[in-house]
């Protein structure tokens, strides 16, 4: 009984958290009308991670609601990306990525193969993205638009969809994926607020 609730709790609070997730950070880049420190690459590298994630989880066919959030968060990531080609001044360049995944999310379910091949990328893919992001802060030094809500958030998500993989499918690959991107959400967070209080003394 107690696992239930926990298992219906951490579903249904990823799924609400993963509705609002990235408002913060659109809010923040709508409200400094600029996108001085989020790393396009970073941006790039999670939305490509988010469409494997989901093609193999409906692939094989895992229960919805362990992976309904990821439609979700790929609009969202979509949104994110549109306003910081639109503050870059190169709204244009956002066709190109969109015919490329496009043409990925059909090319993913043609063979088992190419979709197991892709799962085994996309936990790199998925940290590779962290790390931009963690080097795009480095080199700055500035948090600049960077939402540290929009981070801590994705880190609980993280936290609860390893609870619900040990609960259901018990993938290995699923599981360590998500272990990996708790402790670099978490990271990326702690160097957000480290920078936005450097900025803030320095002020």
């Amino acid at each position: 009984m107690e696992g239930g609730l926990l298992f219906q709790f951490c579903n249904w609070s990823t799924l609400l958290v993963c509705m609002v997730i990235k408002v913060p950070q659109i809010f923040a880049l709508l409200s400094a009308k600029s996108s001085r420190g989020v790393s396009l690459k970073s941006l790039l590298l999670e939305l490509a991670g988010f469409l494997v994630f989901l093609r193999y989880q409906s692939y094989y066919s895992y229960p919805l609601l362990t992976y309904l959030e990821y439609p979700i968060l790929i609009a969202q990531d979509v949104i994110l990306l549109l306003c910081v080609f639109h503050y870059n001044g190169s709204m244009n360049q956002a066709i190109p990525y969109i015919a490329v995944f496009l043409g990925g999310w059909y090319l993913l379910a043609l063979q088992k193969w190419i979709i197991d091949l892709a799962m085994n990328l996309c936990t790199f893919i998925s940290a590779a993205s962290k790390f931009a992001q963690l080097q795009y802060l480095w080199e700055a030094r500035d948090s600049g638009a960077v939402s540290a809500l929009t981070w801590s958030l994705s880190a609980y998500t993280c936290a609860t969809r390893v609870i619900t993989t040990l609960m259901t499918t018990q993938d290995l690959m699923v599981l360590v994926r998500f272990l990996i991107m708790l402790a670099l959400n978490i990271w990326v967070t702690a160097t957000i607020l480290r920078y936005r209080k450097t900025a803030t003394k320095d002020e």
